[in-house]
């Protein structure tokens, strides 16, 4: 699978492009913005884009008016075809966000039940009770997301329903070439329309890649060879910055272990979750962490472990902004991006990855950990690599077998000797592949 190979990178298009919070319904070319970003994007070592919702909605994209149609805030689905021709003719792979748990109160088949009640013939895509009021006092009642009424619930046991959004995932594989879907709220779609979906994208393109949000419990429930490839892992993202701010990598060492290491109760060994260190749900990274000397370390972390990075858009060069400000703020417009040290350092942790067997497919073994380092391999047939952290402001020095002489640094190309212990400078992370 093509997606277990690659670097991701989220773009949230409507803040990307500057579009305005409320759907005003003017058209607007700005989703070809994307065209002038591919060069960042592939110097940063990316090739894969997950777009977060860009079919026409409400407001935030999250709730859809129309499955088959761009936003018009964004330009129309020609500009788009265009920035995903671009987009494959450099490598880049693209994946959209499937919001198939919930429509928009503009969806078409939503305003039909309003204007005809009873006498709709979409009465039963959702959830619906014409003797209660809803809190936009519709004359009747329908069940939303976590109660959001803005989000309709759809009726996914509703073959119409089914049918509708089996057939809008065609349209865009078939006319824009898209390579996957992220599924919004992946925890709460209905089983059986999982299991459809995979078994409609499966014929419907080779390779097509389902990943899926999810927050807790077991990700085996979802992800499997019936229903998702992959999806969200968000105990290692809580894991990841957490360690960091209280100087205690046990944590996210015990997650990786719970989920990837030797033991034969592992959850996810041989499984390919989405990393990340921010989204555009979350405070961005370099707002979370307490010392910023952290930044660089918390995204070899990420790159070194087990799955499948993904970068949000901004936070590659250190873009800030925090929860609390609201999402707007966290789904910022930058006129151009941003080339830094940080940036650099993600393009090499993104090729050290991308051209290392066993940082992309190997086992996860824990080898030297304290509170403020680690040590950790990562093991396939014919390649070994020690990935080292050391979290501290001073030198560490690591003694343990190798089980070689010399390393070469991924990241950097350095060659690193083993004799006499294994010296962490302050704030440093390697990549060691052990040399026969």
């Amino acid at each position: 699978m093509w997606a277990y190979e690659s670097v991701f990178y989220q773009i949230y298009p409507l803040g990307f492009c500057g579009a305005p919070f409320e759907n005003d319904g003017v058209l607007q070319h700005r989703i070809l913005k994307v065209i002038d970003w591919i060069p960042h994007i592939k110097k940063l070592g990316a090739d894969a884009i997950y777009f977060s919702p860009l079919w026409e909605s409400d407001t935030h994209g999250y709730n859809a008016r129309d499955y088959r149609q761009v936003d018009c805030r964004l330009g129309t689905n020609a500009d788009f075809r265009q920035v995903c021709d671009c987009l494959h003719r450099e490598g880049i792979r693209v994946v959209l966000d499937g919001v198939f748990h919930h429509a928009g109160r503009g969806f078409f088949a939503f305003q039909d039940v309003l204007k005809n009640r009873e006498n709709s013939r979409y009465l039963n895509w959702f959830y619906i009770n014409l003797q209660g009021d809803s809190a936009y006092h519709d004359g009747l009642w329908y069940e939303g997301w976590e109660g959001n009424y803005d989000l309709v619930k759809l009726n996914l046991q509703n073959e119409e329903v089914v049918q509708y959004l089996l057939e809008s995932v065609r349209m865009w594989t078939e006319e824009f070439g898209i390579d996957g879907l992220r599924l919004d709220v992946a925890y709460c779609l209905d089983e059986n329309f999982l299991r459809r979906l995979r078994s409609f994208c499966d014929g419907l393109k080779a390779d097509f890649f389902l990943v899926g949000e999810m927050l807790h419990g077991d990700y085996n429930r979802l992800m499997n060879d019936a229903m998702l490839h992959s999806v969200t892992n968000y105990e290692c993202y809580k894991g990841l910055y957490s360690s960091f701010n209280s100087m205690n990598l046990f944590e996210i060492v015990h997650s990786l272990l719970r989920q990837f290491g030797p033991e034969n109760w592992t959850l996810y060994r041989g499984k390919h979750l989405l990393s990340f260190v921010d989204n555009h749900d979350v405070t961005r990274i370099a707002s979370l962490l307490t010392n910023e000397r952290h930044l660089p370390l918390i995204y070899a972390l990420m790159f070194g472990m087990p799955g499948i990075p993904c970068v949000y858009y901004g936070s590659e060069w250190g873009a800030k902004a925090h929860k609390s400000q609201g999402d707007p703020a966290l789904r910022a417009c930058f006129d151009a991006p941003v080339e830094n040290g940080l940036t650099e350092w993600v393009s090499k942790l993104a090729a050290a990855k991308k051209g290392s067997a066993a940082l992309m497919y190997g086992s996860f073994r824990s080898v030297v950990l304290t509170n403020r380092q680690c040590i950790f391999e990562r093991a396939v047939q014919g390649e070994r690599v020690l990935v080292a952290i050391n979290a501290d402001d001073t030198p560490y020095t690591a003694h343990f077998d190798a089980g070689c002489g010399q390393a070469v640094d991924l990241i950097d190309g350095s060659l690193h000797d083993f004799g006499g212990g294994s010296v962490l400078q302050p704030y440093s992370a390697h990549f060691w592949r052990c040399e026969r």
